[in-house]
């Protein structure tokens, strides 16, 4: 896992990916539009990688793979569907979402390697809270354990879904931080029916998204490499 890991720094000549908090948040078409006209433009040449870190008004999301029985409460939320892989999702404020647009051909072009690099990112951004994520085989994104809760109980904190054109990953995780763990009952989350829903603060733990964005910051530069810090919307959102 480590020498797959490493493999992410680029490998090829380049600029490092820009690193871009928005402190507003951002609908959810216009982050795709600009997500797709940002991978077009790193595919070309003609732009650098993006870590795009974003809150969404609340809404849910339809992967590639979404069963509409998992659609619980159909008036609750808007629903979008997305070319992201995974199944039913929710996005909304006190939610850190992070769009991953990384060219693929400089890093490691596998796709598997590439879910657990993302993986092995949002662990380690959790341990500077004291909190253990895991994998889980056969699901995507990352559970903690809740023995207070009972026996083998677990809920999960993040979640995956991502996308590759050309060799360029968008999409990407997202990491509750303090959202409306309510909205989740509108939903099947992920397909998975019987664990929790958890966040950073429901933990017990009281960080505020500054204090996430600097972990994910350090962990990216561990598992990726390094970044080149800017702030607000990507140029295609003005």
């Amino acid at each position: 896992m480590l020498n797959s890991l490493i493999s992410f720094a680029a490998h090829e000549a380049g600029p490092a990916p820009e690193w871009r908090v928005s402190g507003s948040l951002v609908p959810y078409e216009a982050a795709v539009r600009a997500m797709e006209s940002r991978a077009e433009a790193i595919a070309d040449g003609q732009a650098p990688e993006l870590v795009w870190l974003l809150e969404h008004p609340p809404l849910y999301t339809a992967g590639t793979s979404a069963r509409d029985s998992d659609l619980l409460d159909t008036a609750r939320l808007p629903v979008f569907r997305t070319g992201r892989g995974g199944q039913f999702t929710y996005h909304g404020p006190g939610q850190r979402v992070a769009y991953v647009l990384l060219d693929l051909k400089r890093r490691n072009p596998d796709i598997r390697a590439f879910v657990a690099a993302l993986e092995e990112w949002i662990i380690r951004a959790l341990r500077p809270f004291a909190i253990e994520g895991e994998r889980r085989e056969g699901r995507v994104g990352i559970w903690v354990r809740r023995p207070e809760k009972g026996k083998d109980a677990e809920d999960k904190i993040a979640a995956l879904g991502v996308r590759v054109r050309r060799w360029v990953s968008f999409h990407g995780v997202s990491i509750n931080v303090e959202p409306d763990l309510g909205h989740y009952d509108g939903i099947v989350p992920c397909g998975v029916s019987g664990p929790g829903i958890t966040s950073l603060v429901d933990l017990g733990h009281p960080v505020t998204m500054d204090d996430v964005d600097e972990a994910l910051l350090m962990a990216f530069r561990e598992v990726f490499g390094d970044v080149a810090p800017s702030s607000g919307n990507p140029p295609e959102l003005g």
